[in-house]
């Protein structure tokens, strides 16, 4: 019997990752190229058939061995149609794209890419042995995957997830990309990191952080972090009250959904080692005592590859094969 196999795609604003792997989710080839999403919706389409192509030419594999194909992409979205409602950085508003990618002649399984990132770290990564596990996602901005009892969450209209928009301060001043004020990922995301180690320097603060870049557009959280590391108090205290921002968001998590592993991932979690003390201590100070017992918080394992593999793994539970 021939060997089969399966596609994951991690399409994304900037890139289209693309990776063929066997059934147990080893990947076999790999092939990596520009979205060029400027170039409009024609273009970022049949780059992402070129990807699907050249991977299964690399693996010196025929499309017919494929049973399908993950595709992970920014939402919100329509899974059950296969529609891509908005994408920020890429031309596919309201695209039917499983509809565009037909004469692949493979099944097209579409995944919002925050759940499929959880996917890929609860069956490849840091979440193997978890049946109830949210991957947050803590970069430009806040996203999450919620899986309960092995399966993702999606919601009434595959919308579930969008975490980083639960309100934590009602009356504050940060405005999110959303249009509301004071939402997580306002508050304790690495943009918000940035912001407020540039509020801390306006504020002719006594810091460190100003002299460690040229200009004040440059500091980020890596800028934080270093500040930290040379024993700069003010970037201390912004990186407690991100952790504590971000302690307040996972312990209301908690309380929702009880689930026995939170997984980190994400640009911020890279600094986990300056956050994670203040972190817990705020779980554990908020959450129910019942529910936070039993909670394991760990970070991603999968890095880079998050994506693609999340993909696959969402290909591989369309077809029950995890």
């Amino acid at each position: 019997m021939e060997k089969e196999y399966v596609i994951g795609v991690d399409l994304g604003g900037t890139k289209i990752l693309t990776a063929i792997a066997d059934l147990e989710g080893n990947i076999i080839e790999r092939v990596r190229k520009d979205t060029e999403a400027n170039k409009g919706k024609d273009i970022v389409i049949q780059r992402l058939k070129d990807t699907v192509y050249e991977v299964a030419k690399k693996a010196d594999l025929d499309l017919s061995q494929v049973k399908g194909i993950g595709l992970g992409c920014p939402g919100p979205l329509d899974i059950e149609s296969g529609i891509i409602k908005h994408t920020p950085n890429l031309d596919l508003d309201n695209v039917n794209i499983v509809e565009e990618l037909s004469d692949l002649n493979i099944p097209i399984f579409l995944e919002n890419d925050a759940n499929a990132a959880a996917l890929g770290e609860k069956w490849f990564g840091a979440g193997k042995s978890a049946k109830n596990l949210i991957y947050i996602t803590v970069s430009t901005g806040i996203g999450g995957g919620i899986i309960l009892n092995n399966e993702i969450y999606h919601g009434a209209n595959s919308g579930a997830g969008e975490i980083g928009h639960i309100t934590l301060i009602p009356d504050s001043d940060v405005k999110c990309g959303c249009g509301n004020y004071g939402c997580w990922e306002a508050l304790a995301s690495g943009t918000a990191l940035s912001r407020m180690g540039r509020e801390a320097v306006k504020s002719d603060q006594d810091t460190l952080i100003d002299d460690l870049v040229d200009n004040l557009s440059d500091i980020n959280g890596a800028t934080i972090a270093e500040a930290v590391t040379k024993g700069d108090k003010v970037a201390q205290e912004i990186i407690n009250r991100l952790a504590d921002y971000l302690g307040i968001g996972i312990a209301s998590l908690i309380n929702i959904f009880n689930p026995d592993t939170i997984v980190i991932g994400g640009g911020v979690s890279q600094s986990w080692n300056l956050l994670e003390d203040k972190v817990i201590c705020t779980i554990k100070a908020r959450a129910m005592e019942s529910l936070v017992e039993d909670v394991e918080v760990v970070t991603a394992e999968l890095g880079n590859d998050v994506g693609v593999l999340g993909a696959i793994a969402a290909a591989l539970a369309e077809l029950n094969l995890l």
